[in-house]
């Protein structure tokens, strides 16, 4: 049984109005709660929002987080986007007052199995992949967490047999008190979020909390072949492991060309190599972990194997948008990370014309300069960290600076030769420039569309 928590006539305070705490605040508000929220944004920047929260009866304090607000409560809930450390987190943990994150407030109220996924890279993909392979095997499936609907707008579609696969980040880690996912997946730990997080350690050591209260019932999923990942190994669950490079004792590898499952001595093929339709190795890592996890969530060999080649992928990540005059257009705004950017690199043999930049993370962006000097023939920066990316690739591969992505997208369709590949693959958080990684890349597809028009109309003209 999970420990549950009585709401009603408890003082609650959600810390950041987006759309995590408008979640929160409904949630708790609906269940008695006396709610406030708070956030640094003015009534004007919130608009329909704020209004929403009054007439479900949320008292509302904005322009700026008052102290004695903090310290009256029974219950603090932060938001992702609100640091942890906050100077009046600080004091509320003082007096004894919990805080909370969303997917903590959640996981309380939650029917059924919890498969949560985090990692640095390929959480969206993965979570999606598991869902719908649970789907496909006729398991009934929710899908939320950092992808999509906070977990708290799930409560009421849970049931005793459905499974809720959550992606999960480190900022919603941070906050937890008991929360504790049935089958817990970390698929891989890279540098990332320096800007929030002190060191790579301690962001490691939150992505780690995904474990730290699992029973010995419970399955932590884990990635064999990344170093980082298997010196933290948790010490209560059952370890299943996936791997592109080894056979496990218990999980989903490679071999041979072949993915196969190996349980309880049992070991499975499910499918060949060359029929996962996602493009580029880290895809595999990822399908293998997700194979894992659906199969130790209830899901046949036979089901994932199906579920997996049906799969359409995921929006914003390594999708193909259009080919305009024999150039090929891939979005991958979800690369908001070095990493991730040179898995999205990798996975073209070029040659490439790389769209990169953003707000920056605090990571080098020199792990780069392999890849893009034997792959690409032009790097295009955009956004604040321009001079940045330019200074650490110098040297390595043809840099052009556009500052904006309509000047990136153009400028890439006047260098750019029939044959080639324009990806989109910033290395960097979206928020210089855009509301999020999703409204980048739907800027990106609009602005290809104009151009593949465009390039239709003149074709057409020419004919007549």
């Amino acid at each position: 049984m999970r420990p549950g928590i009585d709401l009603a006539g408890k003082r609650v305070l959600v810390v950041g109005i987006a759309r995590t705490g408008v979640a929160v605040s409904l949630f708790a508000a609906g269940c008695g709660a006396i709610v406030t929220a708070t956030d640094e944004k003015s009534e004007a920047q919130l608009g329909e929002i704020a209004a929403k929260l009054r007439a479900a009866g949320v008292k509302l304090e904005l322009g700026s987080h008052t102290p004695a607000t903090f310290l009256d409560q029974d219950l603090t809930v932060v938001s992702p986007g609100v640091p942890a450390n906050l100077p009046q987190l600080e004091s509320v943990r003082g007096k004894g007052i919990p805080v909370w994150s969303e997917i903590e407030l959640a996981w309380r109220f939650l029917r059924g199995k919890l498969v949560a996924i985090t990692g640095s890279n390929g959480k969206t993909t993965t979570t999606s992949l598991v869902a719908h392979i649970l789907k496909t095997a006729g398991i009934p499936a929710l899908i939320g967490g950092n992808i999509g609907a906070p977990l708290l707008s799930l409560v009421e579609s849970s049931t005793d047999s459905t499974v809720t696969v959550a992606e999960i980040s480190s900022f919603q880690l941070e906050t937890i008190e008991k929360f504790r996912p049935e089958i817990g997946v970390l698929l891989n730990l890279t540098p990332d979020h320096l800007d929030r997080h002190a060191s790579f350690e301690e962001y490691a050591q939150a992505k780690m909390r995904m474990f730290e209260n699992q029973l010995e019932r419970d399955i932590a999923v884990l990635n064999a072949d990344d170093p980082e990942v298997t010196r933290r190994m948790p010490a209560k669950p059952q370890v299943y492991w996936f791997s592109r490079q080894k056979r496990v004792a218990q999980g989903a590898f490679l071999s041979d060309g072949q993915i196969f499952f190996r349980t309880d001595g049992t070991e499975t093929a499910l499918m060949r190599r060359d029929e996962i339709p996602l493009r580029g190795e880290h895809n595999v890592e990822n399908v293998l972990a997700a194979t894992a996890a659906a199969c130790l969530a209830g899901a046949e060999p036979a089901a994932a194997a199906n579920g997996i080649r049906s799969f359409k992928g995921v929006e914003h990540r390594l999708e193909f948008v259009a080919e305009v005059g024999g150039v090929a257009f891939y979005n991958d705004s979800k690369a908001t990370n070095v990493d991730a950017a040179l898995k999205a690199i990798e996975a073209f043999p070029g040659p490439l014309l790389v769209i990169l930049g953003g707000k920056d993370k605090g990571s080098p962006y020199t792990p780069l300069r392999e890849a893009l000097h034997e792959r690409a023939r032009l790097a295009i920066l955009i956004g604040a960290a321009t001079e940045k990316i330019a200074a650490d690739l110098e040297g390595s591969v043809a840099i052009e600076r556009a500052e904006t992505i309509d000047r990136a997208v153009h400028l890439a369709m006047d260098r750019a030769r029939p044959g080639d590949t324009v990806l989109l693959a910033p290395a960097c958080a979206s928020f210089d420039q855009f509301v999020n990684y999703e409204h980048r890349g739907r800027v990106f597809k609009q602005l290809v569309g104009l151009l593949e028009s465009h390039s239709a109309a003149g074709a057409s003209a020419r004919k007549g």
